[in-house]
């Protein structure tokens, strides 16, 4: 049994403290982001690992930074053997990767060094990658720069970003359980990570989730996918913000923007994309035919 402490904010990080909590680890706390303000009455909510850890009666701190003193030496106090790590949020000094006696281990969603940082699985989505993964990776100063203990792959196919992260939820939730194993033996080898092949996910804006229709058919719908269901990418149709949440490559020619069709088939610089699951504002979301039920998008229309 090892002396844990979890550090997670959001719900990626949820399916691994799950897993610590059932393998019987002696978690001693559990780090997150502090409370935020969220929904029309802008109550403070904790964080998806906090409800959870707390409804496991798990100590809970929400340190604003770990940078001072005070919050390294409360850290140290804990006499750990491992911190493990998972979409915190805060950059780790280094007194704070210092301090268990194993080190601190993060979960992230890449295949290393393909997206360091932020936004890992949207941006692979965006950058139509074949493939992306899960690892478990010592942590270092650098960002996302420690050598690499275990990985596993896994198709991107035509998934959207917010089903591609709960399945690496969850097989990374396996894998760092297969690795804390290694770990406690003794017998752990981590390997460097390549030099060549660097790239960096920086963190998604809300800004630029507008469509851009001068791409090709193959772009627009990897920007699509890489964004749904959060932020959601969009574009204006006949002066209406549309949220544009799945489509589908099609064959199809026109000004880009242009609807094609009945279908909602929306031609880019090269080929169309058909849509398939769309939002309009303070709406549900809805298929496609659904919302040509109430809305008319007559061909020639163009999306902006």
């Amino acid at each position: 049994m090892l002396r844990i402490a979890f550090m997670g904010t959001p719900d990626f990080a949820v399916p691994l403290l799950a897993e610590l909590i059932t393998g019987g680890h002696d978690i001693a706390a559990v780090y997150s982001q502090p409370a935020r303000p969220k929904g029309r009455g802008l109550s403070e909510e904790p964080t998806p690992v906090a409800k959870l850890a707390l409804a496991h009666g798990l100590t809970v701190r929400t340190p604003v930074s770990l940078r001072n003193v005070e919050a390294q030496a409360e850290f140290a106090a804990l006499a750990l053997d491992i911190a493990v790590v998972a979409a915190y949020g805060l950059i780790l000094p280094k007194a704070i990767l210092d301090a268990p006696r194993l080190g601190c281990w993060n979960l992230h969603g890449s295949l290393l060094p393909r997206w360091r940082g932020a936004a890992p699985v949207q941006r692979a989505i965006m950058a139509g990658d074949d493939q992306t993964g899960v690892m478990v990776m010592r942590m270092e100063e650098g960002l996302d720069t420690g050598p690499v203990l275990m990985t596993e792959a896994t198709p991107i196919a035509r998934k959207i970003a917010g089903d591609l992260t709960d399945e690496l939820a969850q097989t990374g939730a396996k894998l760092m359980a297969r690795a804390l194993v290694v770990l406690e033996r003794g017998d752990a080898t981590a390997v460097p990570q390549a030099e060549e092949g660097v790239t960096y996910a920086k963190k998604i804006l809300k800004e630029e989730a507008r469509i851009d229709w001068t791409k090709s058919a193959t772009e627009v719908d990897c920007h699509i996918r890489g964004l749904s269901p959060w932020p959601g990418a969009w574009s204006e149709a006949a002066g209406e913000r549309l949220k544009i949440l799945y489509a589908e490559p099609v064959a199809g020619s026109g000004a880009p923007g242009e609807v094609l069709d009945g279908q909602l088939t929306i031609a880019c610089s090269s080929g169309a994309v058909r849509l398939t699951r769309v939002q309009r504002p303070g709406k549900a979301a809805m298929n496609a035919a659904d919302l040509l039920r109430g809305w008319s998008l007559a061909p020639g229309t163009k999306l902006v």
